[in-house]
């Protein structure tokens, strides 16, 4: 793959930046406290996976983690899968959330909510806590215990940051779906884990169009025999009404006190699912201390995020980034959350959005980030974003233009927290650091506790090369394991097959000589023709640089027994039309900037490219279809946001394998 040797710095803090971040206070705190003197943020993060006990701890000591009883032992022993954290601890991650603004500024914003539905709503820190004391209460009543599980079928709306936080306090097990997701695909999820309680709307709004989903739930309800209790909230349709169901409003008249179940350190928070593009989708349980210890690193340390922040990171309430963001309220900042379409009316949105919550963090999809940059979106001309210090990027590879653009856009003291973790461990494995410089298309660094590297297939850590991405030592928030599956081999398959004992996530990685970090993609997608690998970003970054594409997806078609074979699809600019020209171009571009091998065989233009939901496009189920395989046994529509783009590639795959087998008679 092609390394930019010499990358544009884009950002260097300012003195005066680094000495008010919370990175810095935290390094001074170590040497002050635990002896540890770390030159630099290289030294540190060695530091922090060679010591992982002791680093782990001072996280704990350092936040204050409040526990009603004292751990025996940080770690018992460092192992992949079942490594057992901060044994004999007492906690509960809602008892950390109030923690904040409890005195004469509890009527400081906790969140701030607008959707296409409402106008913009603001939630006290008062009023939260009001309100998930009552919710909990109401739960309680319905026969909620620790260990049970709560479903929400809810859009990304204040409720839905109480109902979690209520489930959360009393050792509850939530688990959520979008309501743009439809009865198979949230059955494919919610079945697994037989829930006690639904949550869920009437309908939501999106570009402008509404969607009934009553139908839905009564589906969902008919379908899951263990459920004991259905609330319905009213969203679209303030009358709605659903048969013998609570009515949301109802759990929200408690005059209650506020409780925290104190639960193990294990105990589990969360059930999160994997895509559910090519099988039922993986049921991802996180537990209370590994979900909190872990945020508050990652949150407090390298996004730098504090009592006086008010933090967005749109998304859907299917997508980890949504967990990610209600748990900003953990460090005591104000959450922003949005409902509705992005690019409706139109991209400047959620800017606009950004100066009304008056933001200081505001994070998104890499997708949207491009998507503005070739509308010829200008942020500062729409809205008023001087607090902005701090802008997001995951999901996706955001393109080392896609860097620039955000800082010339945005200004030049602005921290791009280009990050990339996973749902799988509600974490970044690399991403940014306040105290250090920025070059474009890289990620700044290894995250703190992370023992992540570059490996070749004989396991040998790679230093600036390209390689699968592994972790050699546990982290806290790791799954604690998959639901329904008792001995672990489904968990243990997914990521300790090609390396026992090592976490391997799919992904390819570079760490470059700076101890940044550059994601390539998809590790089972990735390209390799006549021995030259070349991650699908690296194309798509070359390609949809071109004013004419709007988006692209690549596959590399090894048909057993024939040559390799490489389609290129892409999206055309209304107005364009794929000639001989433009594809000529094409090649070109491609040729130039990274390989002649990697020259697509030819090149078609399509309506739209597959993706799932949370916008990833859908590169491994579309080599799957267009190698023969039914289309039912490769993607869920379900899992999809545009199931209908599929019919193209089926076509595709038909007509490929009529024309091999005219070509295989005429040659007998």
């Amino acid at each position: 793959m092609p390394m930019n040797e010499n990358p544009q710095c884009l950002w260097s803090p300012s003195p005066a930046r680094i000495e008010a971040s919370r990175m810095h206070d935290y390094m001074a705190w170590l040497k002050r406290e635990k002896q540890v003197d770390a030159a630099d943020y290289q030294a540190l993060w060695q530091w922090s996976v060679d010591e992982l006990s002791a680093f782990w701890e001072s996280i704990w000591q350092y936040f204050d983690v409040k526990s009603s009883a004292p751990y025996t032992r940080v770690l018992d022993e460092i192992k992949m899968p079942g490594a057992k954290w901060f044994e004999g601890s007492r906690l509960n991650i809602t008892e950390q959330l109030f923690r904040f603004h409890a005195g004469d500024d509890g009527e400081k914003p906790a969140i701030i909510g607008k959707s296409e539905v409402r106008p913009t709503v603001r939630l006290s820190w008062t009023e939260l806590r009001r309100q998930v004391a009552s919710v909990a209460h109401a739960l309680r009543a319905m026969g909620v215990q620790p260990g049970d599980r709560v479903v929400s079928y809810l859009p990304n709306i204040p409720e839905t940051v109480v109902a979690f936080y209520a489930c959360a306090s009393i050792g509850a097990i939530w688990s959520s779906c979008s309501p743009d997701m439809g009865t198979p695909s949230v059955l494919d999820r919610f079945g697994q884990i037989t829930p006690k309680v639904l949550l869920a709307v009437d309908g939501y709004r999106y570009g402008g169009k509404d969607f009934d989903r009553l139908d839905v739930v009564k589906g969902l309800v008919q379908a899951l025999p263990s459920l004991e209790h259905v609330v319905l909230l009213p969203y679209l349709d303030q009358h709605a009404r659903l048969e013998g169901a609570h009515a949301w409003q109802e759990l929200l008249t408690h005059d209650a006190e506020m409780r925290f179940e104190q639960l193990p350190f294990d105990h589990p928070l969360w059930v999160v699912y994997s895509s559910g593009t090519t099988g039922m989708p993986k049921p991802i349980v996180h537990g209370h201390g590994g979900v909190l210890i872990e945020t508050l690193k990652g949150h407090g340390l390298h996004t730098g995020l504090g009592e006086d922040d008010r933090y967005m990171w749109f998304s859907t309430t299917g997508w980890i980034m949504w967990n990610s963001q209600v748990t900003g309220l953990l460090l005591g900042a104000t959450i922003a959350i949005y409902d509705g379409n992005p690019g409706y009316p139109d991209l400047g949105t959620l800017w606009k959005f950004a100066e009304e919550a008056d933001l200081t963090v505001f994070g998104a999809g890499a997708a949207y980030f491009a998507n503005c940059m070739k509308a010829g979106i200008e942020p500062r001309k729409l809205a008023k974003l001087d607090r902005l210090h701090t802008v997001g990027s995951t999901g996706s590879p955001l393109p080392a233009e896609a860097f620039a653009w955000i800082y010339d856009q945005l200004g030049q003291d602005i921290l791009l927290a280009s990050i990339s973790g996973g749902t799988d461990i509600v974490a970044a494995f690399v991403g940014a650091c306040p105290i250090l410089p920025l070059y474009a298309g890289e990620m700044q660094c290894r995250c703190l506790g992370i023992a992540v590297y570059a490996m070749d297939e004989e396991g040998r850590p790679l230093q600036d090369a390209v390689g699968e991405l592994v972790v050699t030592k546990p982290m806290p928030s790791m799954p604690l394991y998959f639901w329904n599956d008792p001995h672990g081999l489904r968990y243990r398959d997914s990521y300790f097959d090609m390396f026992p004992g090592w976490w391997r996530h799919g992904d390819w990685l570079r760490i470059t000589p700076r101890g940044g970090a550059i994601i390539y993609g998809r590790s089972d997608t990735t390209i390799n023709r006549h021995g030259v690998r070349m991650g699908t970003s690296e194309i798509y970054r070359v390609v949809e640089a071109m004013p004419e594409i709007l988006d692209s997806l690549v596959v590399d078609l090894e048909y057993l027994g024939r040559e390799s074979y490489m389609p290129l699809f892409i999206v055309l600019r209304p107005g364009v039309t794929l000639d001989d020209a433009l594809t000529t171009r094409i090649a070109g571009n491609i040729r130039t900037a990274l390989s002649a091998r990697h020259v697509p065989n030819e090149v078609f233009a399509v309506a739209e490219i597959p993706r799932t939901l949370t916008g990833k496009k859908m590169e491994l189920p579309v080599k799957k279809l267009l190698l023969g395989m039914k289309v039912d046994e490769v993607a869920n529509p379900d899992a999809m946001s545009n199931p209908g783009s599929l019919g193209y590639f089926t076509e595709f795959a038909r007509r490929r394998e009529e024309e091999h087998a005219a070509a295989a008679g005429l040659a007998h």
